[in-house]
């Protein structure tokens, strides 16, 4: 380098700002960015439901800055909903959860072949005294399925699934079938109809409206399901066999 490229290379550091570039305001709540944050859609006092929701967090779903879970620990009543993290349950730090997966009234949102229809759940009265135990597993498809598999007890449990919703709600995150729903859209309709509460549904999706609306006002384009552009022939890439063997019923 000779000198007066040197000389340059000073001039422009020099142009430099002394002081750091001021950094954007974050929610402590959400976690998220002040212009878009998505706490002012939550329910003014969270909701307190007779049921119980457990939720198994794989650990890669709590690094991603787009996730719902959050939203769903916010808008409850904080011993109504209750987070363990990890691929294998349950382990010596999960406190209480062997407990809650010998009850009989533990139920596993599950799409298993043997689930049944949550519609032939009866749903809870207000005189009733009856709950459920709810265990959602948070994180991709193929996250969730290596939690069931390394989880015996999960298999033990009563296993529902959701079939009349489709489409995810979800639009800023891609899905792998039409039918697939987020943790927090699963919980929003398993609490509407069991407790026997069609606001349930509303109020705990207005977050996740916000938070699409706002990343769609940034830049972000809506996702199609995986299922849905294999079908169309604009899925860019290979699909490995655990996703082609869940996509087989319904793409086949």
């Amino acid at each position: 380098m000779c000198e007066d490229e040197i000389k340059d290379v000073w001039e422009d550091l020099g142009s430099l700002p002394a002081d750091p570039p001021k950094m954007r305001e974050i929610c402590s709540a959400c976690l998220r960015p002040s212009v878009v944050c998505w706490c002012p859609f939550l329910p003014l006092e969270p909701l307190s439901p007779k049921c119980n929701l457990i939720i198994l967090q794989h650990p890669a779903e709590e690094k991603r800055c787009l996730r719902t879970a959050h939203m769903l620990t916010l808008s409850i009543v904080p011993h109504k909903c209750v987070i363990y993290k990890g691929k294998k349950f349950p382990q010596a730090k999960h406190n209480g959860l062997a407990e809650i997966l010998s009850l009989s009234n533990t139920l596993l949102l599950y799409p298993a072949n043997n689930a049944e229809d949550i519609s032939q759940l009866q749903p809870l009265s207000d005189e009733s005294s009856k709950s459920y135990n709810i265990i959602l597993l948070d994180g991709t498809w193929p996250q969730a399925k290596t939690i069931y598999n390394n989880s015996p007890m999960l298999h033990n449990l009563r296993r529902i699934k959701l079939t009349q919703f489709k489409g995810s709600e979800y639009v800023v995150r891609t899905q792998p079938t039409d039918g697939c729903l987020s943790t927090l859209e699963t919980a929003a309709h398993v609490l509407s109809y069991l407790e026997n509460q069609a606001t349930y549904r509303d109020v705990l999706l207005r977050p996740l409206t916000a938070l699409c609306t706002f990343q769609l006002e940034h830049g972000a384009v809506t996702h199609q399901s995986k299922e849905f552009r294999l079908k169309n022939q604009t899925y860019p890439k290979l699909i490995g066999r655990r996703l082609q063997k869940l996509l087989n019923s319904t793409i086949l």
